[in-house]
């Protein structure tokens, strides 16, 4: 993944109705939060200390009916003093207006586009042919490479297995993933798909991609180069 286009410490507002929810009570309703970066990839929201429930705050806690979530809390200063933080995994649903949103807040800087192509996909592991495909989605999206999500009946299925892993995406949803098998060697969660994919991503629903930094890829015939991310 590449650094989001803004740095470190950027903040800005966003128009959106935010609201947060912790042990069935709104713990912040607010039409004035603050997107900012605290790391290179994506945003945290800051709320108004008015829009925030401090009542449910004990120190940088949160406490609702007996129920804690520890280290929730962060308190800003400088030019965001009065503002306050809570940890996107703390809370139990983050809402922009009235859609669920997970794992993190979304950034205003990435786009993911999945596009139909009829180019030909050709999947190689370890000199065997596992994928070939002319009906790929491909997913463009911001600070990744292109991400070939194929049909199943494309792929040498007989060579995959599921695993229990899972990631999620807050612009994908949760992924699921299999590893592939080829002469005796195994390559684990190697192979990726989403199943039920957040409205931005339908079209990838049912299919399943490869990644690119750890298998051969060709497209209508021309080997492409291994990107180099953090999942390679």
């Amino acid at each position: 993944m590449q650094p989001s286009p803004v740095a470190v410490g950027h903040h800005e507002p966003t128009r959106k109705r935010v609201r947060v929810v912790f042990a069935g009570e709104t713990v912040v309703d607010t039409t004035d939060a603050r997107l900012v970066w605290d790391v290179p990839y994506y945003p945290a929201y800051a709320f108004p200390e008015a829009d925030v429930r401090t009542a449910l705050i004990r120190g940088d806690d949160l406490v609702v009916d007996g129920r804690v979530a520890t280290g929730a809390v962060t308190r800003r200063d400088g030019e965001l003093d009065g503002h306050l933080s809570i940890r996107f995994d703390a809370a139990d649903h983050w809402f922009e207006e009235e859609v669920e949103i997970f794992v993190h807040a979304r950034s205003p800087y990435v786009r993911v586009d999945a596009l139909a192509s009829s180019r030909r996909v050709e999947i190689e592991i370890d000199g065997e042919v596992v994928a070939d495909s002319t009906n790929a989605i491909a997913l463009y999206e911001t600070g990744l490479p292109t991400r070939w999500y194929l049909p199943k009946t494309d792929v040498r299925l007989d060579l995959l297995t599921p695993t229990d892993t899972e990631s999620a995406c807050p612009y994908k949803g949760v992924a699921r993933y299999w590893s592939v098998t080829v002469d005796g060697t195994e390559h684990t969660d190697i192979v990726w798909g989403y199943d039920t994919p957040l409205p931005e991503s339908m079209a990838v629903g049912g299919r399943v991609a490869f990644f690119d930094e750890k298998v051969d890829v060709r497209i209508d015939g021309v080997q492409q180069d291994r990107p180099r991310t953090k999942f390679g």
